[in-house]
């Protein structure tokens, strides 16, 4: 980031906002200090937005020795894709989605005999992921992980739909007649 930029960044957001934008990217274990300078607040302002995120359920936390290390929750992470995903795709485009991923998944598991791509990993001793067989794996795990956050964003749009998250739901039984079935 330019100096230019920078300041027009620091002038045009509070601290909390640039605290927040900087967590939204950081899935490894960071020191507040750390997102602080990247956010261009002190260590102590960091840690009290932080603190607020952490409660939100936004953040989680991992301590390193006395240092308590900062990444985005798996939470936050679904919240985020499953907000992106709806903006751009209907349900039932989800649903269908999810079927695809399933039948991707499944021809693996066929093709190879195993269950998992770790399992495939140990039955061919694959140590060099640059290796065409470990762009196999990184597919499939990456396969596995989008199948998982589509499947999050389909349950959150159906108990948003049907008012389960809100309380204002009138299907008691939780079973509603026009529920998406993948």
């Amino acid at each position: 980031m330019n100096d230019v930029v920078e300041e027009e960044w620091v002038e045009d957001t509070t601290p909390f906002e640039r605290v927040y934008g900087i967590i939204r990217r950081t899935y490894d274990p960071t020191s507040a200090a750390q997102i602080a300078v990247r956010a261009r607040v002190s260590p102590t302002t960091a840690r009290k937005h932080l603190r607020t995120l952490m409660d939100s359920g936004e953040v989680t936390t991992a301590q390193d020795g006395q240092t308590t290390l900062y990444r985005q929750s798996e939470t936050g992470i679904v919240t985020e894709h499953a907000q992106s995903l709806l903006a751009e795709r209907t349900p039932e485009e989800i649903a269908s989605g999810i079927a695809e991923l399933k039948a991707q998944i499944q021809d693996w598991r066929t093709e190879y005999d195993v269950d998992s791509p770790e399992e495939l990993a140990r039955e061919l001793d694959i140590e060099d992921t640059d290796s065409d067989q470990g762009a196999l794996l990184r597919e499939w795990q990456t396969t596995r992980r989008n199948l998982a956050l589509a499947q999050a964003t389909l349950a959150i749009a159906e108990a948003t739909r049907t008012g389960h998250l809100t309380g204002t739901n009138t299907d008691d039984d939780g079973n509603s007649d026009s529920s998406i079935v993948v």
